[in-house]
């Protein structure tokens, strides 16, 4: 299982517009990503629901992860990468999508 810890750098936390952005790059990801606070229960990155009940707050740590298929090496490198651009989009607060995500 690949796995980022990243501190939210939205001020208001994954709220409304925030969580907007990080649910559109999560479901356009093409790899199933979760998030969680860093003590708490992972749920699907791609629910809007899911993200909002979590209640995370700017400054926080959340764990974003994803388990590719053991049988497809390629998925693994791909959910890497992904990781790696949702963890930097989370970091910097990002008020929109990069066009190259």
């Amino acid at each position: 299982m690949a796995e980022r810890r990243v501190t939210v750098g939205w001020p208001e936390g994954l709220h409304a517009r925030p969580a907007s952005i990080f649910v559109c790059a999560a479901t356009a990801a093409g790899v199933p990503v979760t998030v969680a606070k860093a003590d708490g229960n992972p749920v699907n990155a791609a629910s809007m629901l899911a993200v909002l009940a979590l209640g995370a707050k700017g400054g926080e740590e959340i764990v974003l992860a994803s388990e590719p298929e053991p049988e497809n090496s390629q998925n693994a490198a791909d959910a890497a990468v992904v990781l790696d651009r949702l963890a930097k989009l989370v970091a910097e607060g990002l008020d929109e999508l990069p066009e190259s995500f």
